[in-house]
């Protein structure tokens, strides 16, 4: 059942980034969002879950979304927690940028952190440095102990950070012990993503991001066994108030979140499809005679499995995108 289902959720990630890459460079972010939340919508009407949605997108952006609460799936199976993304890095997309990606996790019902539409500080490792990250510590001090931990030296080891003011102490600290910096722009779960997998070439992702990207985050590391922590840093009073609204009073509110505080269980699933290409995962690519490839990751921490899947697809074949594809064709 689980392998089976894992092939399903790949497939409403792959209807996603199909609908949405029409919409590459073309400038409009919120256009391409509706097309991969529609697309997601739809493919899962198939699933045979009883889902809710309690990770959303788009609340910052005031973009289409899929909302925290919302059902999905046939109710039929297990209940689930799915935490959703259908179009991570709108503005890639909007652009023509590398890394944009249609992305979800989904894991047993209650365990999955319903994190607030707020930021998170987090810090994420491959297997191999399981245990050496300290969120507490200083930048330096967590190089330096991954730096032992892979058995490399300073200067070998890559941090990941995204190119914003915040993180520009990471920046600073990170050259000053010698380390290599790879800069990204948006998109912080294919970002994070990288950290997990050695032939990418980074070895730690570090910075500040969306909190509910970083629960999505967390379930791709549980799965690869890597190891993550975080903690909610709201950037203004909105957003602190919007986190007790949700239940996080002062004491939660800045609690170090371990990996199996953000996601826990042992059914633990995970989907990814390229839209735009990057460090992982391919875009998608339109061929002649309606026809379109795409490249995706699925995980399952129960078995341990990642598989990555190259999909051809026949778009006028396809039940699911039909209506979809013809709706968004003359984009």
């Amino acid at each position: 059942m689980g392998r089976n289902l894992a092939l399903e959720l790949v497939r409403v990630t792959e209807t996603a980034a199909l609908a949405s890459a029409r919409y590459m460079g073309r400038g409009d972010k919120n256009g391409a969002d509706g097309a991969a939340v529609e697309g997601m919508r739809l493919a899962f009407q198939s699933i045979d879950i009883d889902g809710e949605v309690v990770i959303g997108e788009g609340e910052l952006d005031e973009a289409p979304m899929l909302y925290i609460g919302e059902k999905l799936g046939t109710g039929k199976g297990m209940e689930t927690d799915i935490a959703v993304d259908p179009l991570e890095g709108t503005s890639l997309i909007a652009k023509g940028l590398p890394n944009s990606i249609a992305v979800l996790a989904m894991a047993e019902k209650g365990c999955l952190l319903k994190a607030p539409d707020t930021y998170m500080k987090k810090i994420v490792v491959g297997p191999e440095a399981k245990g050496a990250i300290d969120i507490t510590d200083t930048v330096a001090n967590n190089i330096l102990k991954v730096s032992k931990a892979l058995d490399k030296r300073v200067s070998e080891v890559t941090i990941m950070v995204q190119d914003r003011e915040r993180h520009q102490y990471i920046i600073d600290e990170a050259r000053a012990v010698g380390a290599r910096i790879k800069v990204f722009s948006d998109g912080d779960i294919a970002a994070a993503l990288a950290a997990c997998f050695e032939e990418t070439g980074v070895d730690i992702f570090m910075g500040i991001g969306g909190a509910p990207e970083g629960v999505i985050t967390a379930a791709a590391v549980k799965c690869l066994g890597g190891d993550m922590q975080g903690c909610l840093n709201p950037l203004s009073q909105e957003e602190i108030n919007r986190c007790k609204e949700m239940g996080f009073d002062e004491e939660k509110l800045y609690k170090i979140l371990l990996l199996d505080d953000l996601a826990k269980g042992e059914e633990i699933f995970f989907a990814a499809t390229g839209i735009t290409s990057g460090d992982l995962l391919k875009g998608v690519v339109y061929l002649k005679g309606d026809k379109a490839k795409t490249h995706s990751i699925v995980m399952r921490s129960k078995t341990g499995t990642v598989r990555f899947v190259e999909a051809y697809h026949r778009l006028d074949k396809n039940s699911i995108m039909t209506n979809l594809m013809d709706k968004y064709r003359e984009i």
